[in-house]
């Protein structure tokens, strides 16, 4: 039996460990988070994800699934660890691959002689060659008596466990014969989905080029928002009505564009290419600035002093997760500009970015207005409620 070591328990390790376990490996997660160790080996978990307790529950009764915060000898790693931007001084937007480097040097503690070590983080071009360096520096093992490849991700938060696997997967790697063995590895998960294999750079360029396609056709959405705001009509209506054509799918605009793909992952092709990726740069500053372009137009209904609820401040409906969550950059605008801002966020219990989270009924109780910024399914089911105060619908919730 293989034994498979996940390097990351988050959002995606998490579900991916759980999966790999189902799908009848050995399986060892690794955190760096003592605490998260210690409730993942109590069976729980520490994510919101529909299913994933119960399949949580199905892994370990296997007995084949444990947590460590210390790394494992295994016969396959595989990181699914962050890579979020930074900005820097000269006010440029990179990528920020220390949780990788640091993944791939735990792997290079451990790792034997014929091992494999897979990078799932989305990353930028060569990303997954300077894994392999660090593997191989760490380790004393030539990179030519291991191997690495890149399996990106390709999931959503909400329908996790199915696509693991039932989404094709794409597995790349600079010698063939590693991305054939990557993909007998991945065989017994995807069990629905087609497992592509090509080289590591077309690998890491395919999900960058998915989620960056995804972010310019919002760009566009988020443009016609603006533009049918000044005419006096209903984007929604006219995308839905544009979208009959047979050729034609235009996205939903919103508040912005959060998570940590979409609104991140087209930084990493522009700084290797600055110069010849002008349009994946704007769509970027377009939904950038749709938080302040909502902020802009609440200001014509009501002014600061107001109090405001927002409601969802998640990065999408019905998840818990407020990674590069535009919601929460709308909220933190809104409280800057002398606004009282009535956060409501029902996937969370807790405090929410730095502000009290409110019940539904507690925020419309209270608010002056409303902007909703998420299509929650608690605020569809309680349409009535919401529409007793004044407020913008940022996603069409209330049409």
């Amino acid at each position: 039996m293989k034994k498979i070591e996940i390097m990351g328990c988050g959002y995606i390790g998490l579900p991916t460990a759980i999966t790999f376990t189902l799908a009848g490996y050995e399986v060892c997660g690794f955190d760096i988070q003592e605490s998260v160790v210690k409730t993942l080996n109590e069976g729980k978990i520490h994510i919101v994800e529909p299913g994933l307790q119960e399949a949580m529950d199905q892994a370990m009764a296997t007995g084949r699934l444990h947590f460590t915060a210390k790394p494992e000898p295994a016969d396959v790693f595989i990181i699914a660890v962050q890579t979020p931007h930074r900005d820097t001084p000269e006010g440029k937007r990179v990528s920020d691959m220390k949780y990788v480097e640091s993944a791939a040097r735990s792997v290079g503690q451990v790792i034997r002689p014929g091992g494999l070590c897979v990078l799932e983080s989305t990353s930028p071009p060569y990303s997954t060659r300077l894994v392999e360096s660090i593997v191989s520096e760490v380790s004393g093992i030539p990179a030519e008596n291991f191997m690495t490849a890149h399996c990106p991700e390709r999931i959503i938060p909400g329908r996790m466990l199915i696509e693991l696997r039932e989404n094709d997967r794409i597995i790349g790697s600079n010698r063939p014969e590693s991305a054939e063995y990557a993909k007998e590895i991945y065989t017994p998960v995807v069990t629905k989905g087609t497992i592509r294999t090509t080289d590591d750079l077309t690998a890491e360029m395919c999900k960058l080029t998915e989620n960056t396609f995804r972010d310019i056709n919002i760009a566009y959405a988020n443009e016609l928002s603006k533009v049918c705001d000044r005419l006096g009509i209903d984007v929604f209506n006219l995308i839905q009505l544009a979208n009959c054509h047979p050729r034609v799918n235009v996205h939903t605009p919103g508040v912005g564009v959060g998570g940590h793909c979409i609104a991140v992952d087209p930084w990493f092709i522009h700084e290797k290419f600055e110069d010849i990726t002008p349009l994946i740069y704007e769509a970027r500053v377009i939904n950038d600035g749709k938080p302040a372009w909502v902020a802009d137009r609440i200001e014509k209904d009501v002014a600061p002093g107001a109090k405001v609820a927002v409601l969802g401040m998640s990065f999408k409906a019905n998840i818990d997760d407020i990674r590069e969550s535009p919601s929460v950059e709308f909220a933190n605008i809104l409280q800057q500009r002398g606004y009282e801002v009535l956060a409501c966020e029902p996937y969370i219990s807790h405090e929410v970015a730095g502000f009290a989270n409110h019940s539904l009924e507690d925020a419309m109780a209270q608010c002056d207005y409303a902007v909703i910024t998420l299509a929650h399914n608690e605020f569809k089911e309680k349409k009535d409620l919401i529409a007793t105060k004044p407020y913008y619908d940022c996603v069409g919730l209330m049409r």
